[in-house]
């Protein structure tokens, strides 16, 4: 048996380990610490008070967990939506200053995020939209929208105009070209872009802040300000929360995704 392979192996998940959950374990200390002062090494004493009022209190931690992940998912799906026919307009059709319409579509990535929500904030004091949720969805698209077009466009790019050719040649009309030969196709674009999209959308502060105005109170609105001066083991038990969401978040729609994606393709295998 060759052991070189698992050596090697062995060795980037121990270097990969270290790169990713070495950060954790100050965190981890801190939550449970009480009083952790420089320059102790380690905190003097122990206790769960922070994850205490974190999960059980009535810091409202569950409902802002609620609160971020709804507001996340809604802003990715209406992305996907938008995305797609962009991403189709700018690879397919020859457009009158594309570049124009790139650089718009892609601003949000450059301008700073204060720059840009103020000016909306502006809009949707006079629309009605601020302290509410739909308000801060539509805040959301702006940051968020780029990365779902970028990585839709770098899927469709990929796939020959000839395949749509033939099926449009075997009788498929738009609808059937679309679900059986362009979306399988673009299905990894998506994944990656709403991946993008979740997890930005989840740690946006200064937006949801200006346009919910303290009422659309998510996840960030809740650690901030034990961040910026308050309690630092209360900071610490949030970020891991958040962390934690995160994780799981992706790793749920990685795996509906790669079922959804194996399920059509056996469906197209045997149709």
């Amino acid at each position: 048996m060759n052991k070189k392979p698992f050596l090697l192996k062995t060795t980037l998940f121990i270097l990969l380990f270290i790169i990713i959950g070495l950060p954790f374990i100050p965190l981890v200390l801190s939550s449970l610490s009480f009083g952790w002062q420089w320059p102790h090494i380690l905190p003097e004493s122990f206790s769960f008070r922070a994850w205490e009022y974190v999960l059980f209190g009535s810091s409202g931690t569950w409902q802002a967990v609620w609160m971020s992940l709804l507001i996340a998912f809604t802003v990715t799906a209406v992305n996907i939506l938008l995305a797609i026919p962009a991403a189709i307009a700018l690879v397919r059709h020859q457009l009158r200053a594309k570049w124009l319409w790139e650089a718009i579509l892609f601003a949000p990535i450059v301008i700073p995020p204060f720059v840009a929500v103020m000016g909306i904030h502006l809009t949707f004091l006079r629309l009605g939209l601020t302290e509410t949720i739909w308000g801060v969805v539509l805040a959301h698209i702006s940051p968020t929208l780029p990365y779902v077009v970028r990585a839709i466009i770098i899927s469709y790019s990929t796939l020959s105009v000839d395949w749509e050719n033939q099926a449009r040649m075997l009788g498929a009309g738009p609808v059937s070209r679309f679900y059986y030969v362009v979306l399988p196709h673009l299905l990894p674009g998506i994944a990656a872009g709403a991946s993008l999209s979740v997890l930005i959308s989840l740690s946006q502060y200064l937006i949801t802040f200006i346009i919910g105005s303290g009422q659309v109170v998510t996840l960030p609105i809740l650690l901030f300000p034990f961040i910026s001066g308050g309690d630092p083991a209360v900071a610490s038990a949030y970020s891991l929360l958040f962390a934690g969401i995160a994780i799981v978040t992706l790793t749920v729609m990685d795996t509906a995704l790669k079922k959804y994606y194996q399920n059509k393709k056996t469906a197209i295998e045997k149709g």
